[in-house]
């Protein structure tokens, strides 16, 4: 799949979406983003860059680059794998998520 390329960080790194990743310098940041109001250390994040409207792991994002980043992650998931191992990978995932919001770690 082709990156997405959404920013440039301070320190020159490139921030992309490849594969349903957001990527800082090539490497899986998250999957998904998360509005800046129900992240839990929203003060300090709206300090460090006021313009901030969500945050994709330890990337904040403007409402620009969030709709940029979200376009290409909603594009990843609509590429629908439906060999036999995207799927058992798909499977686990779900399974891990239930289980880490049920409490396991």
């Amino acid at each position: 799949m082709e990156a997405v390329f959404v920013k440039t960080t301070l320190d020159g790194r490139r921030v992309e979406v490849v594969d349903g990743w957001v990527r800082l310098g090539g490497v899986r940041e998250a999957q998904s983003l998360i509005p800046l109001a129900d992240h839990p250390n929203q003060q300090a994040i709206a300090r460090a860059l006021p313009g901030a409207a969500f945050v994709a792991g330890r990337l904040p994002l403007t409402l620009v680059e969030a709709g940029v980043a979200r376009r290409a992650l909603t594009q990843a998931q609509c590429a629908f794998d439906a060999s036999p191992q995207a799927l058992a990978q798909r499977m686990r995932q779900a399974m891990w998520e239930r289980a880490s919001a049920e409490g396991v770690e």
